[in-house]
């Protein structure tokens, strides 16, 4: 599992961790890292051109003191300073390794981004806004994009936007939370020490493993009953293909032993699924919402009535209760969301950690905000990011497919929480896999959701382009 820990909390571990080095050996450390990530990056350090943007913070100091030993290395490294002071240490020694102070930047083959860290507000200013706009180079980021919401993911004005950040300690909000995630492109997390003093992580992204991990399996004694019934409520005559989706989504993901269909889609679902059983009866959990339409919200509230874990998604959104009593996971999508929350959906799209949290909270419910890094909150706090999937999974019918996903995972007794971050992973990995670089259908991705099963209990490399 990758985590991510706040500023604060970096701030904490960080202090702690130095009352127990030399001075400076943090510095060095961080130092040390990004150098080695950069010589990578250029595949050869001798005679290379390197431009070093310099804040007056220890960020400031980490890229002057890396452009120092990429220096000593052959590369011609210049360095911009843009700030009243800069780090004193760090500028010397750059200077003794032979980098020069220029006004202006020049030809580079990369920039090192060092102009503010963890502790820079959304939004470059002045002097640092105007050389980031103009950069040409690929950019590596210290530590973070100069400009960006390190906490909130949030960008407002002008920001560095890298090819690669190369992170201390821990991973930030800001790498894996869009808009931010996107300027800070791949992401390398250098082990500085920082470990055994970070506190409890804000946010989680799942690892194959803890897929793995989650994902249930039969045992030898299990049956149709044990394993879970999926009620699916979704479609209506106007979208009877929504209801299909569902519940075609549930019966590929097969991780209940059972699936329901009480709706409008009966027919389609009779000819595509002989095994899905049709009408009402007992279920472990429910799936409903795509497809209902304007008339059927007495059908949401029926569902929620019987207070089972049960994913709402789509038109069901539009009949929530004030409050939901039982256990229960809302998908929404950035415009669902901004009306649910009386904001604008530019004002959500730029805030999703906010957003969900926001929503969470308010309707005592799992949330999962879907976007190209789908985040989801549950009341408690608790925070995990999505990033597996491809652009192409931007198409009509790919949510239905994933509150078939979610539903079943709740029949097979998984947490709100759990099942909506194990869906929303499954789901990106089944896009992954009928994708292969190319359009995708939401019928494709339901086609790839076995392969994307059947890897839970295969070996680790089988899994490794899934993952982003």
């Amino acid at each position: 599992m990758r985590l991510a820990h706040s500023v604060d909390q970096v701030r904490a571990a960080e202090a702690a961790l130095m009352r127990t080095l030399p001075a400076g050996a943090l510095m060095q450390r961080a130092a040390a890292g990004l150098a080695s990530a950069c010589a990578d990056y250029l595949g050869g350090v001798y005679g290379s051109r390197v431009l070093v943007l310099a804040g007056s913070g220890d960020n400031g100091g980490d890229a002057l003191f890396a452009g120092a030993r990429l220096a000593r290395r052959g590369a011609q490294v210049e360095a911009v300073l843009l700030a009243e002071t800069a780090h004193e240490e760090g500028l010397a020694d750059l200077r003794g390794a032979g980098g020069v102070v220029v006004d202006e930047p020049g030809d580079a083959d990369l920039v090192l981004d060092g102009i503010v860290g963890i502790g820079g507000k959304p939004g470059l200013r002045g002097r640092a806004a105007e050389v980031a706009g103009g950069l040409a180079a690929p950019v590596v980021a210290v530590d973070v994009p100069s400009g960006v919401g390190v906490d909130s993911g949030a960008v407002d004005g002008q920001h560095v936007t890298a090819e690669l950040t190369v992170t201390f300690g821990t991973h930030k909000a800001c790498h894996f939370v869009q808009p931010a995630a996107a300027a800070a492109g791949v992401v390398e997390l250098v082990d500085i020490g920082l470990a055994p003093y970070l506190a409890e992580p804000v946010i989680e992204v799942l690892q194959p493993d803890d897929v793995r991990r989650l994902v249930p399996q039969p045992g030898p004694l299990a049956h149709k009953y044990s394993r879970g019934v999926v009620g699916v409520v979704a479609g209506s005559p106007q979208y009877t293909g929504a209801g299909l989706l569902v519940v075609s989504a549930s019966v590929a993901t097969g991780l209940a032993g059972m699936v329901r269909y009480d709706g409008a889609s009966a027919e389609l679902v009779r000819q595509r699924h002989p095994e899905v059983v049709i009408g009402s009866g007992q279920v472990q959990a429910w799936a409903v919402g795509p497809g209902l339409g304007d008339d059927l919200g007495a059908e949401v509230a029926r569902v929620l009535g019987e207070r089972l874990p049960t994913v709402v998604d789509a038109d069901g959104l539009r009949f929530l209760p004030s409050r939901c009593d039982g256990p229960v996971v809302l998908t929404p999508h950035a415009g669902e969301l901004a009306r649910l929350l009386d904001r604008e959906r530019s004002e959500v799209e730029n805030d999703m950690l906010g957003s969900a949290r926001a929503a969470a909270s308010r309707w005592n419910a799992v949330v999962l905000l879907k976007g190209a890094h789908s985040v989801i909150a549950e009341p408690a706090g608790g925070v995990r990011v999505n990033t597996t999937g491809v652009p192409w999974l931007a198409t009509a019918g790919s949510g239905d497919v994933l509150s078939g996903v979610i539903g079943t995972l709740l029949a097979a007794g998984m947490s709100g929480f759990d099942a909506a971050s194990v869906g929303a992973w499954l789901h990106g990995a089944a896009a992954t896999i009928a994708s292969t670089g190319g359009p995708i259908s939401a019928s494709s991705v339901v086609d790839a959701l076995p392969a994307a099963i059947r890897a839970t209990s295969s070996e680790r490399s089988s899994w490794e382009s899934l993952c982003v």
